[in-house]
């Protein structure tokens, strides 16, 4: 019994490796709105299941949040945006846009651009130097809250436009999550389903990456 506890003290002292941190950052549907047992089915937690226990996954979703400084809800302007530089990621996952379409939002899209480099340059710039990602919007299977299609497409050309300028990977979740089964009723919110599709689009991007 002795020799147990010896070993178990020894084993406690001895360094552990640090986890690579994973930043999540994003709207409602990073948050996990309209998705079924939420904590458990939210994408960065099936996500940080997929990835292993090598790996710490935070949520940093906030639902009704703008990428655009100028919207109505900045995400610059939330907890989540403290908590995130706080946490010093190593890598960023990026997923915002849906409510900057909005009309109240997009008549400033010509921010767009520049407040989207920021918010990478704002990553980038901290300690540990992250990996950001930037993901392209989910599809508007029906306009709703004021989100609406038009405003969805035109933010893909300029998110691809950025993500080359930045150099930063993308994530491609406007294909991944296409087909009604993996939407909420609203037609704007992924379901567990649609949640769970996006956990494996981005695990299979960023290993894929790993694999390079």
């Amino acid at each position: 019994m002795l020799l147990r506890t010896l070993i178990a003290a020894l084993l406690c002292a001895l360094p552990q490796a640090e986890k690579t941190r994973v930043a999540c950052i994003g709207d409602s549907i990073t948050f996990g709105a309209c998705v079924q047992d939420r904590e458990k089915n939210c994408y960065p937690a099936v996500l940080g299941g997929l990835l292993g226990d090598k790996y710490d996954v935070r949520n940093f979703g906030v639902s009704g949040a703008t990428l655009l400084k100028k919207g109505d809800l900045p995400w610059w302007n939330v907890d989540a945006y403290k908590n995130a530089t706080d946490f010093n990621p190593e890598i960023v996952i990026i997923k915002l846009g849906s409510n900057d379409t909005k009309p109240q939002n997009w008549k400033n899209k010509a921010d767009f651009e520049g407040d989207y480099k920021a918010l990478i340059e704002h990553f980038k710039g901290l300690p540990a130097k992250p990996t950001v990602w930037v993901a392209l919007p989910v599809p508007v299977l029906k306009e709703n809250f004021g989100i609406n299609k038009k405003g969805v497409d035109e933010q893909q050309l300029l998110i691809l436009k950025v993500a080359k300028e930045e150099g930063c990977g993308v994530i491609d979740l406007y294909k991944a999550v296409a087909t009604k089964d993996l939407f909420d009723q609203d037609g704007i919110h992924p379901n567990a389903a649609g949640a769970k599709r996006i956990a494996e689009t981005v695990f299979a991007t960023l290993s894929a990456k790993k694999k390079k």
